[in-house]
């Protein structure tokens, strides 16, 4: 191929992909629950998006993107779990770890102060979600895909879907609820 023809696969590769950015690095944090690995594996992700672009034909981008960012996730898995692990990190560090720019400012300190509080809690309680749970509501809650498109990009059936998606919200309801029952 021509440098011609590389510009433009590469200019209609960033104008297809890019728009979609946050929402595969929104699923790479809470798969690979560290901001340092999100990244690497959103690179990555990237670059086997590019490399294979000219074979890409499917009817939208994002859960294309998204499986081949879930493919990368599992290989990092398999390559660490033969070895060593590193020290696991808090919740704590996780929530503090991205400060969320798409919320909007709050009026008051006090208003910010309790926003704050819930979107810790919630991404504390979202990561601590067993994986398929974790995996599934990210991918609708967050991330909007459809029930076909998950389960598509999961390889499973559309059932299989909706009923992760239904335990996950019940497990996060059941968390959240004992969480603010034993607030002072």
């Amino acid at each position: 191929m021509s440098d011609d023809g590389d510009a433009d696969r590469t200019r209609r590769f960033r104008e297809a992909a890019l728009p979609h950015l946050d929402d595969v690095f929104t699923l790479a944090r809470y798969l690979m629950r560290d901001r340092a690995d999100a990244e690497d594996a959103v690179q990555e992700c990237f670059l086997r998006a590019l490399r294979h672009f000219d074979s890409y034909r499917g009817p939208a981008m994002k859960p294309w993107l998204l499986a081949i960012l879930r493919n990368v996730c599992k290989a990092e898995f398999a390559r660490r779990a033969v070895q060593p692990a590193p020290p696991e990190r808090t919740e704590e560090e996780l929530a503090a770890d991205d400060p969320s720019p798409w919320q909007e400012p709050q009026l008051s300190p006090e208003a910010e102060l309790l926003r704050r509080h819930d979107d810790e809690a919630i991404r504390r309680l979202v990561a601590s979600l067993p994986q398929p749970f974790r995996e599934t509501i990210v991918l609708r809650d967050i991330n909007d895909l459809s029930y076909r498109d998950i389960a598509e990009m999961l390889r499973v059936p559309v059932g299989t879907v909706m009923s992760r998606l239904a335990r996950a919200r019940a497990m996060l309801r059941a968390r959240w609820t004992l969480e603010q029952g034993s607030a002072p």
